[in-house]
Order: structure tokens, then sequence, then C-alpha cells
């Protein structure tokens, strides 16, 4: 591997602003204080405020004079993405970097307040939704980039079911969680192709390997206490997992349609790199479908 990509080789971000969902704690608040740290205005987009305020503070204690500031977003609600992009918009006219990195993981069954499963209704529909609503803030302003956290989950029992997307007639927490991480990037690498014909945005993707953050909260009891065993062994920590985001935020090298994740370990650990996503990640016309039924499922439609 060539010299290894680190928090020192994240350029100044001054006069940059950068949004980024879930940045109250774990991989988002590590980006978040990263890229504060170099200068950008972050935004924390966030579902619990008074815990993004907190973070702010944190940042702002670490980073005096940070320019952090903090704003609700359920991706729970579609109204509630509307409402924050239409936020968003009026505050930032112009967004440098979008970084969808909220998500859940493994959770129990549930439905959205859209009726949508919640773990592809939070992790790819209400970020597909954020992106549609707030691209014309970005497709304007030279260098600006969408980058969305997927996961190597993304590998693990996952598939596009379009025949029962919202696992009303059977549930399985894992696959659920593997085809909204496949969404993820299907929905990264369709956004790049749509892109292609701007040449002031780029679709990024990213992972953080096996990062410790919040997310293994709902794992099995039986899988999170393996986890628990094996962690201190494998796992990084969250500020090393945000490495591949930061660098895809921000690297100069850094191409349309690419995907970071660290280098060790299959890809569990280490410094970011370009990686390469599964087979099914790259099926053209899976991902032309899912974008078809997402922005039914959504009611938003694209400026590109």
């Amino acid at each position: 591997m060539t010299t290894p990509w680190t928090m020192t080789d994240i350029p100044r971000q001054d006069g940059r602003v950068a949004v980024i969902t879930g940045a109250n704690s774990g991989l988002g608040f590590e980006t978040a204080r990263a890229l504060a740290g170099r200068g950008a205005a972050v935004v924390l987009a966030v579902r619990d405020i008074d815990k993004g305020k907190q973070a702010a503070a944190r940042i702002a204690d670490q980073a005096p004079g940070a320019d952090v500031t903090v704003q609700h977003l359920d991706l729970n609600s579609l109204a509630s993405v509307r409402a924050a992009a239409t936020d968003l918009g009026s505050a930032h006219p112009r967004i440098d970097l979008l970084i969808n990195n909220a998500g859940v993981m493994y959770t129990p069954q549930q439905k959205t307040a859209d009726g949508f499963d919640l773990q592809f209704g939070v992790n790819h529909l209400g970020h597909f939704a954020l992106t549609g609503l707030l691209l014309d803030h970005l497709l304007p302003v030279p260098g600006s980039r969408v980058v969305t956290v997927s996961s190597f989950g993304h590998r693990i029992r996952a598939d596009i079911h379009f025949d029962d997307l919202q696992w009303d007639r059977t549930y399985d927490r894992v696959a659920a969680y593997g085809q909204a991480k496949l969404a993820n990037l299907m929905f990264t690498y369709e956004l790049q192709r749509r892109l292609a014909a701007h040449d002031s945005t780029v679709a990024v993707a990213a992972h953080p390997g096996s990062a410790s953050t919040e997310l293994s909260q709902n794992m099995p009891a039986i899988a999170r206490a393996a986890a628990t065993a094996v962690m201190p062994l494998l796992a990084q920590s969250a500020a090393q997992g945000a490495l591949p985001t930061l660098r895809a935020a921000t690297d100069p090298s850094v191409l349309g349609g690419q995907y970071y994740g660290p280098h060790r370990m299959r890809e569990t650990r280490g410094f970011p790199r370009v990686v390469t996503s599964s087979p099914a990640s790259y099926d053209l016309a899976t991902q032309r479908r899912l974008w078809s039924v997402s922005e039914e499922l959504t009611g938003v439609t694209f400026p590109v």
C-alpha cells in the first residue's frame, strides 16, 4: 500500500458547507469534528436536537471558533425530511458536501412513519429523498460531493427484494440491513451516472469497516455477545472508521462512483483506499429499477 491516508491529509475546508446526517455520535460525529477542525461550516442533521447541541458543544470545545450548527432531521419521516431540506436550503443556498451517514442496523421489525421497513426507510429512502431535495443546492457548486455511507453488510444475504421491499410477508433483520446497505451503493452508482453530465457534483460511497459505534445495539443477543468478545480484537475506533468517509468527501483525487473502505483484514480495519463492492451492486438494470421505485415511494424527483 502507498502512504496511509490519515486525518492530517484532509485539505483545508474553509468556505465549504458540510451537511452530515446522524452526526451527534459515532462515525458522523467524528466526521463532523474533523471537517469543522479543518475550517468547514458543519451542519449536524440529527433526530435528537438536545444530543445534537451537546455534540456541537463538544466540537466547539475541541476546535475553538468552529462553525457548527444543528438541524432537526428524522429520516423516519418524509415530512421531516422535506422540512429539513427546506430549512437547510434557506440557511445554506450553497452546499459543498452532503454526507448521508445516519443509519440503523439489525432493528426488530418496525415501520417508518410512512409505512416503510425501518432499515430500508431510514438507511436508503430517507437519504434518497434528502439528496434529491437538496441537490439543486449542490449542482452549482464546483467540487461538491454526495457521500453515502454503506457497509460490508451489503454483501451479507443482500438483495433488492422488489416483491417485498418492506418485508411485509416475512422479516429477517440481517437480510433487511443487507438490502438497505446494498441500496445505498446502487443509489450512489446511479446518481453518479446522472451527475456525469454536470461538471460540478460527484457521488461517492464509503464504508467504515468494523468500527466501534452504537449501531451494534440491535444485534441479536447471541451475536452481540460474540461481537463483544471479539470486538476489542477486530474493531477500530469511530475516528478511524470515519476515515473512508472523510477521504471520499475531501481527497482531491477522488472520482465519482468510487467506493472507499479500510485496506486491511478484508476491509475490516486500516486506512482508507478505493475498494470494490459486491457484483450485485453493479447491476445496471437493478440500479435503475431501484431508482424509479424510490422516486415513486418518496415522491421526490431529482433534477438530473
